[in-house]
């Protein structure tokens, strides 16, 4: 069965009477020309979609619970509408935090991930009442104890376990495999429980929690690293009477950037990992966990495009057509990061003949700065609005001020309706936070 993490654009995507690109009921020309480019658009009715597909998708599992990856895109607004869906929230920062919590999240679906958390971003988890922390080495486990043992409570806590799988996505997107900076290797786990069962008294362990990476198309490896964390489990029951009830199987579900990529469905991970979750419950003898699945790419990537209106152009002798656009690296970097490739139409020209292999450069000054190169499109000119599709997820969110530029707003598009959910920065905020020495000024 398909799902929407399959689809390249956004399921609301058409072209209107007036022959240009539409979303959510609303033309794009027309949102550029209100809003001003660049600009992020999101389409909630897509976001809803995927959130649907998951829920429908593990149903045959009674305990399932879904945690929005946050980092994906941290907003309250696309907060609100993934509780709104009955998911919680993988956070891993204050500002994380801090912002679900803004948007009327339930904290006790929380979980606070990462592997260097400050004693003040601990402290705020606690004190906002986060459901879960996964502690991610000795050193936290020591701090995090301090800090409950201060306030007279106790964090509730899962241990993130580095699994060793390697999945074949961008090295700096892979997090499972066993040269990684994330989490205990298994060969810790024990060390970790004496010291939570013996020493660390206001530390109560629930489970186990891994990632396995991101953007992944493979689907053999959510089944191989559900049986590591269940033997780990019966293992721990059978040498410390250990009785943990819950694992967390992390996200990283992969969607589609270009017309060449095919990652699985919703449907096919889940069908594989309820398949070997039942089998591995059966074959360790232990009672079956919760289960807590942490989408993000997936859930937001395909719904967000991202409007820019073109600008100069350069033809290279005998070479390449350069065009360029009013953004770049500093609200996408992940091009110039990850070598990630994208595909764009012309929101004023979609059913125009691509007749140009032109390369879309950015207006940063790196020679760096390329959003996609060898991409055929109609022939361009000064003022076309350039639409990127599957710009949802880690574009906003690894935005800079690069060059000292603002970063672009964003609106969220639902039945013909457009809502600025993030502000266009001005120039004054750009300066907001300066400060220039008293023996400076004159």
């Amino acid at each position: 069965m398909n799902s929407t993490n399959q689809s390249l654009k956004p399921i609301t995507t058409k072209i209107n009477q007036a022959g240009n690109l539409e979303i959510g009921g609303c033309d794009l020309v027309e949102l550029a020309e209100k809003y001003g480019t660049p600009l992020y658009v999101l389409d909630e009715e897509t976001i809803r979609a995927v959130c649907q597909d998951y829920k429908n998708a593990f149903k045959t599992y009674s305990k399932v619970n879904f945690m929005f990856a946050s980092k994906a895109l941290c907003s309250m607004a696309t907060s609100a509408i993934a509780a709104s869906e009955g998911f919680g929230f993988d956070v891993v920062s204050a500002g994380e935090i801090y912002t679900v919590h803004k948007a009327g999240a339930d904290m006790s679906k929380v979980l606070f991930n990462g592997n260097n958390k400050s004693y003040d971003e601990l402290s705020l988890a606690l004190k906002l009442g986060v459901g879960r922390i996964s502690v991610d080495n000795f050193f936290e486990l020591s701090l995090l104890n301090e800090i409950a043992k201060s306030y007279n409570k106790t964090a509730d806590i899962l241990l993130r376990i580095t699994p060793g799988i390697e999945c074949h996505t961008h090295e700096y997107i892979q997090t499972g495999h066993l040269d990684s900076k994330f989490g205990f290797d298994l060969t810790q786990i024990d060390e970790a429980v004496e010291l939570i069962l013996n020493d660390f008294t206001n530390l109560k362990l629930h489970g186990l929690h891994a990632h396995i990476g991101s953007q992944i198309f493979e689907t053999s490896i959510y089944g191989d690293e559900i049986e590591i964390l269940v033997k780990e489990i019966a293992r721990l029951d059978k040498k410390f009477g250990l009785k943990l009830n819950e694992i967390n199987a992390g996200g990283g579900l992969g969607v589609k950037y270009t017309d060449s990529d095919c990652p699985p469905s919703t449907f096919t991970i889940a069908e594989i990992i309820i398949n070997r979750l039942n089998e591995c419950v059966e074959k360790y003898n232990i009672e079956p966990p919760a289960l807590f699945i942490e989408p993000g790419r997936s859930i937001i990537s395909t719904a967000g495009v991202t409007l820019y209106t073109v600008g100069s152009s350069k033809q290279v002798p005998k070479g390449k057509a350069y065009f360029a656009v009013d953004g770049g690296m500093a609200d996408n970097p992940r091009p110039s990061m990850y070598q990630a490739e994208y595909y764009a139409e012309i929101a004023n020209k979609p059913d125009f003949e691509p007749l140009q292999d032109v390369t879309i450069a950015g207006r940063f000054c790196e020679s760096g700065d390329i959003l996609i190169k060898n991409i055929k499109l109609p022939q361009l000119e000064e003022g076309d609005i350039l639409c990127v599709y599957n710009t949802g997820a880690y574009n906003y969110s690894m935005a800079s001020n690069y060059n000292r530029v603002q970063k672009p707003a964003m609106v969220l598009v639902n039945n013909s309706q457009s809502d600025i959910i993030i502000k266009r920065e001005t120039l004054e905020d750009l300066t907001a936070h300066d400060e220039i020495p008293h023996r400076l000024r004159k």
